[in-house]
């Protein structure tokens, strides 16, 4: 057959469920339509998110920590939302259509959220920058349109990445290669469109008006989602199979647990399992016994009862999701750390200096710039340098095992915590040197001295977040790699539903008994630094924690291979627990 004529070997279809030819879909090519979505969507997205915390003290008058929470509480859906669509994507829908309903409902909230702060029965009245307290109403439209976002991105993000993922063949080399940068430059149209946000929007929302802030990513939003219609006929769909994925992550533990007294046998053979030719004739993936969660191995005993027990590839893929959990809870903290980013970073910005020049004046929150900067810098140095360069020294196809990745991520971040606590001690020092009291009042000390916090956090993403992603979605079990992803998401959403909470609880504890908080509305008379120091405990606390996981975790093996006449046989391979094999 010639190569022009070669199908898919990874089982991929077209929208009416066909075979796909391996030359005329996928790949970069087919990877180019979904870019543009990306780079919008997170312009839209970053374009809410970064300047959210100023919206909600300068325009609905909410306290600092009210604003602090709710925007933490926002973020949190928005990335905690994607284990519903991922789910109805891996077992209903399919990641296409599940895109593209969610796809409209996002574009829905932005245009809701735009007209919430354009149309003036929908926005307050502010004269010379001073403005009237909000209705309840216009309140209440305000986070239903934020809401409606959240639920749209529900379907879109963990979908979007894991979609572009699938136009590479794992059967091919060449194409299974070219997967290893996917998801590099896929963060990095990503960091393109958090750029032109942060240095962009949010300079236009606070200096030509937030209806045009937030008009400009709506517009961007639908035509990204033109191109995406048009790239349709090269892309390649996975069938959905039609299992109850939640249902069989459950009856696993369930039967382990009844089965708790029985001995579990020394031969595997005797568990019980499918015949291979059973997964070759439905297309299912069998996954083979591994050594880790042994006492989940008591769900396939064969008990001769009428509760017939669950299959060794059923187990394996309890164990593997067990695996992901474990590492999962350790990547929450990582993510309260970013929560930092859009929320008391822009406060403590606010307190400076930001004039450029004699007239030109920086929005606080377009210092996030920086982060993207330092992203978009680090990403091709990072694959077109240090991934070849370290692929010679371990003969790891990544460079460096994505665990390892995640560890030197982790320790950046801590870093730039610690940064963010010194540098907040100077700023009260130059305080106190002044005599400043009201919370108005500039502290004469430039802006740019949180460049180091913003930018060290920044250089961390591109090996914490780009390495979660690929992490999440390169280790789920097969059939379940969107709700793989949303490991990825979920993390972010509840490290910032955690932030919420930290800073809430915090401000409780020290104001009690008429004290000072920590996290006041003034903050020229409140202690960041504790909170910042309080932020790098816990987080060496929980480093400590993902060394341990991280020695503990059995990686699904690179290579997939076919046996007994196709059936694909998932491999596992035990991790070198020394300290530079994570």
């Amino acid at each position: 057959m010639e190569a022009a004529n070669v199908y898919t070997q990874d089982g991929t279809v077209d929208l009416q469920g066909r075979p796909v030819l391996a030359s005329r879909t996928g790949r970069w090519k087919a990877c180019s339509f979904l870019l543009g979505y990306e780079a919008f969507e997170r312009m839209a997205f970053y374009g809410i998110a970064s300047n959210l915390v100023n919206y909600l003290t300068t325009r609905l008058h909410e306290d600092t920590i009210s604003s602090v929470r709710n925007v933490n509480n926002w973020s949190g859906a928005v990335w905690i939302t994607p284990i519903a669509g991922a789910y109805i994507a891996d077992s209903y829908m399919g990641r296409f259509w599940t895109f593209t309903a969610s796809s409209l409902i996002y574009v829905l909230g932005m245009i809701l959220l735009t007209m919430a702060v354009t149309v003036k029965s929908l926005r307050p009245t502010c004269v010379k920058g001073v403005c009237n307290k909000a209705s309840s109403l216009q309140i209440t439209f305000f986070y239903i349109a934020l809401y409606t976002i959240a639920i749209g991105a529900g379907g879109t993000k963990p979908n979007i990445s894991t979609f572009g993922a699938d136009q590479f063949d794992n059967y091919d080399l060449r194409e299974k290669k070219q997967k290893v940068s996917f998801f590099n430059w896929w963060m990095f149209s990503s960091f393109l469109g958090a750029l032109f946000a942060t240095l962009g929007l949010v300079y236009i929302q606070e200096n030509l008006g937030w209806g045009l802030g937030y008009g400009i990513p709506t517009v961007g939003l639908l035509v990204s989602l033109i191109v995406f219609y048009i790239g349709t006929p090269f892309y390649r769909h996975r069938a959905v199979k039609p299992d109850n994925l939640a249902k069989d992550l459950v009856q696993v533990p369930i039967t382990a647990f009844k089965n708790r007294k029985l001995h579990c046998p020394d031969d595997l053979l005797e568990l019980h399992e499918l015949d291979s030719h059973y997964y070759k004739s439905t297309g299912k993936h069998q996954v083979h016994h591994t050594p880790t969660f042994r006492f989940l191995d008591k769900a396939a005993i064969k008990t001769y009862t009428r509760d017939l027990p669950c299959t060794v590839t059923k187990v394996e893929v309890a164990k593997r999701v067990l695996g992901l959990t474990l590492i999962w809870l350790v990547t929450l903290i990582p993510s309260t750390l970013w929560a930092q980013v859009n929320t008391l970073f822009v406060k403590q910005g606010t307190t400076l200096d930001r004039k450029l020049g004699s007239s030109f004046q920086i929005p606080a929150a377009s210092l996030g710039t920086f982060v993207t900067l330092s992203m978009l810098l680090s990403v091709p140095i990072y694959d077109q340098y240090f991934v070849p360069f370290m692929r010679k020294k371990t003969g790891n196809p990544r460079g460096i095992t994505i665990l390892q990745r995640l560890g030197i991520g982790f320790v950046i971040q801590i870093v730039a915590i610690a940064v963010a606590s010194a540098v907040e001690v100077k700023r009260m020092r130059v305080i106190r040197e002044f005599h400043i009291t009201s919370p108005k009042q500039v502290v004469p000390m430039s802006i740019f001295w949180l460049l180091p916090q913003y930018s060290l956090l920044g250089i961390g993403d591109v090996f914490n977040a780009i390495g979660l992603l690929e992490f999440f979605y390169d280790q789920a079990p097969e059939e379940m790699q969107s709700l793989g992803t949303t490991f990825f998401t979920s993390g972010i959403g509840l490290g910032n539903f955690l932030n919420s909470f930290l800073v809430t609880m915090i401000d409780k504890i020290t104001s009690q008994g008429g004290r000072k908080s920590w996290i006041g509305n003034n903050l020229n008379d409140s202690r960041l630094d504790y909170y910042y120091g309080f932020l790098v405990v816990l987080s060496i606390m929980n480093m400590g924690l993902f060394l341990w996981a991280a020695s503990k975790y059995v990686y699904k093996s690179d290579d997939t291979k076919e046996f007994s006449g196709g059936c694909v046989q998932m491999e596992a391979k035990a991790l070198d627990t020394s300290p530079l094999n994570i």
